[in-house]
């Protein structure tokens, strides 16, 4: 969830659309087997954008509001975002603004507390849900990385997880089952074929599109080798995360003072700065009109992929929201503009 650059914008009035205040609603889809509609954008509550974690209060419920009347449907959080504070934040904003969007959170469980992950779970979302100030939530995911030294086996994620996660939602605490899909791609292989989860957290972004698309070769990125299909066949609803690389598919290396100040890159590079670069040889699409930004650019290649469900976009203001809407907004990039990313990044 991000980003946490500076945006720049060309603005490009002819070509912008009309403004959902005027009626236009956001294009809505139906996330896997969920059957729950979701906006092709949703709000992403963390800590690298990092308004619902350090922005004021006022700011916080302009950008939720707005984004409900542009027409995003879904809002993603999760307890470890500045370690509840997301939670704690949005649970507020969502009760002044008497807004229940399709919501969801998820639950980390460092090395040191597996030792009773069935505890842990059920804990985590108790505490969840009273920094919500909700009942339930439509979607509990999990946070961990699977089939990593750091994360979760998947023996514990289907011998121990699942089942403690199936019990939350038969005592009504949730309504689906998600997963963050980072780890080992036989590990997220193994798990998105049990059929244990509705919905996936995907890495998807122009630097790194290997769960729906081929990788490119000129970009260092962790290959997820098109798992993108493996869900689709078990039904499981794609989430994207990570679209614009934490902020550095805009191409700016400068940070938005609400963002997290420093941030490691997720399945691509081996440092922000190396992102930015790979990032900076889109700019002959935009020098070409082809988007009004490389931030543009990156929202549109990801909220438009073939077989995405729900973009998330995390912002550190109320304008970048304003940005995202407009991206998605102007539609799918042309086929020959995809190609095209696909030609500079190899």
């Amino acid at each position: 969830m991000e980003p946490g650059a500076r945006w720049t914008r060309r603005t490009r009035r002819a070509m912008l659309p009309p403004d959902s205040r005027e009626g236009r609603r956001m294009e809505q889809r139906v996330l896997g087997r969920t059957g729950l509609n979701v906006s092709v954008l949703g709000y992403g509550a963390g800590a690298v954008g990092g308004l619902m974690v350090r922005g004021t209060a006022a700011e916080q419920e302009a950008s939720l509001a707005r984004a409900f009347e542009a027409g995003i449907t879904y809002v993603d959080t999760a307890a470890f975002y500045g370690m509840g504070e997301s939670e704690k934040n949005l649970g507020r904003a969502l009760k002044a603004l008497g807004a229940s969007p399709i919501l969801g959170t998820k639950v980390r469980l460092p090395p040191a507390t597996r030792g009773d992950i069935a505890g842990g779970i059920a804990a985590s979302l108790e505490a969840s849900l009273k920094r919500l100030g909700r009942d339930s939530v439509d979607l509990f995911q999990l946070h961990d990385e699977i089939g990593t030294p750091e994360g979760m086996t998947v023996e514990q994620v289907l011998g121990e997880a699942v089942p403690a996660l199936q019990k939350l939602r038969e005592q009504g605490k949730c309504r689906f089952l998600g997963i963050t899909a980072l780890g080992t791609v036989p590990a997220l292989r193994q798990v998105l074929e049990s059929g244990a989860f509705d919905t996936a957290q995907t890495p998807f972004n122009a630097l790194n599109p290997s769960w729906l698309a081929p990788a490119h070769t000129g970009v260092v990125a962790q290959d997820f080798a098109r798992l993108g299909q493996v869900a689709a066949a078990h039904g499981v609803g794609l989430i994207g995360i990570r679209i614009l690389a934490a902020g550095a598919l805009s191409g700016e290396a400068a940070r938005h003072p609400v963002a997290m100040p420093e941030v490691a890159p997720i399945a691509s590079a081996g440092s922000y700065a190396e992102d930015v670069a790979a990032a900076r040889r889109l700019a002959p699409l935009v020098a070409e009109g082809v988007a009004g930004s490389l931030a543009e650019l990156a929202i549109r290649y990801a909220a438009f992929a073939p077989g995405m469900g729900c973009a998330l976009i995390g912002t550190a203001s109320v304008g970048q929201l304003e940005e995202a809407i407009a991206a998605v907004g102007q539609g799918p990039l042309p086929a020959a503009a995809i190609a095209r990313v696909g030609a500079l990044l190899s």
